[in-house]
């Protein structure tokens, strides 16, 4: 069976690159990790990935005079490493339109709400202020625009009544957890292909069932 080399990029504990590295240990998987890249030396997922037998790179954005710079040691680390999709999995940096297009259509990321809602950063405390009764996360094909893209997957979630910040992310990193695996399972078995700014499937059960909040 022929496997998908994934590159991982992280920036702190890494939960949805261990998600992977769980997922890619399974034989019949139809993808490996070549390389997790991390921006911080200190982030947790690189002990993960060393612990797993997976090359483990620290390309510290602090050591570089622009974010030019930064990018290509990126691109080449991705490169010698023969990498065909890249995972952002928690990489908190903002990446240049020349990067992400190098990698257009081969790079994916995961954030933590229903895009096109809430792009950006405390996306639980603004879905529970703003009163709405999912939340959720996406998976998307990168584009240069923060958190645009055709999106891949989505997982919803009912915010209850008395919901936190902290207990609506912990209800979405669970699904995001079981998501990430999927997803680049989907990729790896060409059961999907981008065109335009949509996402086309094949032989895959897109559901047919709704959620209603509160029940009624």
């Amino acid at each position: 069976m022929r496997q998908l080399k994934l590159g991982v990029m992280i920036s702190g504990s890494g939960t949805n690159l261990q998600a992977l590295i769980d997922a890619c240990s399974q034989s019949d998987y139809p993808a490996q990790i070549s390389v997790v890249i991390a921006n911080r030396p200190n982030a947790k997922g690189l002990k993960r990935a060393k612990e797993a037998g997976i090359d483990a790179v620290c390309i510290d954005h602090t050591g570089y005079d622009d974010r030019a710079s930064f990018e290509d040691a990126i691109h080449d680390c991705l490169k010698e490493h023969e990498v065909e999709l890249v995972c952002l999995a928690g990489f908190m940096r903002i990446l240049n339109a020349e990067f992400v297009n190098r990698w257009k259509d081969r790079m994916i990321n995961i954030h933590p709400s229903l895009l096109p809602s809430y792009k950006g950063l405390h996306t639980h405390a603004r879905a529970i202020e703003d009163g709405v009764r999912f939340g959720g996360c996406t998976i998307h094909f990168v584009r240069p625009e923060m958190d645009n893209g055709p999106i891949l997957m989505q997982t919803v979630v009912p915010i209850a009544a008395g919901e936190t910040e902290e207990s609506l992310a912990a209800k979405i990193l669970f699904y995001e957890h079981q998501m990430y695996p999927a997803a680049v399972r989907l990729i790896a078995e060409g059961k999907v292909r981008v065109s335009g700014n949509k996402v086309v499937y094949s032989d895959t059960d897109l559901g047919t069932k709704g959620m209603i909040s509160p029940l009624v």
